[in-house]
């Protein structure tokens, strides 16, 4: 199996331990087609990127990408910031960001108090490995699709890890509004028989190494063990074998900007 692209790297602008330029240049050295370099978002009060840094970070990847020849897509890993969906990159951001990923972080600036209950909830669960509430697994399942519906994301990244949703029903979601669902490389986030369900929907996959450093851009190791040992087909991977996916930020910014 041969990796297109890696989507979910991050760099010196959050907590990555490398620039832009330096992780787009070990694309180039592993033959990638392209990679996102995906920071975290502005709300994600440890590592978010700050707006006011986006236009360096444009910058320098534009550079590399004149340099290496290699399609280099500016990136966000957005926090969904509560249940109803909302996430931190708004309307006015698109226009800065090729490439849209999303996910559920801890250490984020929530939307009302009872998201932060629902925050909190999740990390206390996760942490002293509780079993979640039916009612906590419903809000975190709403708000996965929520965010889904209500944002042009491209990819729906490392799905119930700190969190616990209903994975075939998010990917029944994702599968309807064309966002891809990430299997990471970096964690496995879902279990056995949540990838083998969310599989079952039909929704399209792609393979990141959520990479903080470039000795980890295109690793498939992890990810490609569970493939394996659960029986995904690789033709449901859009993201290996030279098969690029369908981004749905760039559609979104042909039509509406």
């Amino acid at each position: 199996m041969i990796l297109t692209a890696d989507f979910h790297t991050h760099t010196t602008f959050s907590h990555g331990k490398n620039t832009p330029a330096e992780n787009i240049r070990r694309a180039k050295e592993l033959g990638l087609a392209a990679i996102g370099c995906t920071d975290h978002g502005f709300s994600h009060w440890a590592f978010g990127i700050k707006r006011k840094e986006v236009p360096q970070f444009i910058r320098e990847i534009r550079a590399a990408e004149r340099e290496t020849g290699v399609r280099s897509l500016v990136g966000i890993e957005s926090n969904i910031c509560g249940i109803s969906g909302l996430c931190d990159l708004t309307e006015r951001d698109l226009a800065d960001f090729d490439l849209y990923l999303a996910g559920f972080h801890i250490v984020v600036h929530y939307e009302t108090l009872r998201d932060h209950r629902f925050g909190v909830g999740n990390m206390l669960r996760n942490k002293l490995h509780i079993k979640p509430s039916d009612s906590l697994v419903r809000d975190t399942t709403r708000a996965y699709i929520n965010a889904v519906q209500k944002n042009p994301i491209d990819i729906l990244v490392h799905l119930n890890f700190g969190c616990q949703a209903d994975a075939a029903e998010v990917a029944k979601c994702c599968r309807d509004y064309g966002t891809y669902l990430e299997i990471s490389s970096k964690k496995r986030h879902l279990t056995d028989d949540e990838l083998a369900a969310a599989a079952a929907t039909g929704v399209r996959f792609v393979i990141n190494s959520d990479a903080h450093s470039v000795d980890r851009i295109g690793d498939t190791a992890l990810a490609m063990e569970q493939i394996s040992r659960v029986g995904i087909p690789l033709q449901q991977i859009d993201n290996i074998e030279g098969r690029m996916p369908q981004l749905r930020l760039a559609e979104y910014k042909r039509r509406h900007l």
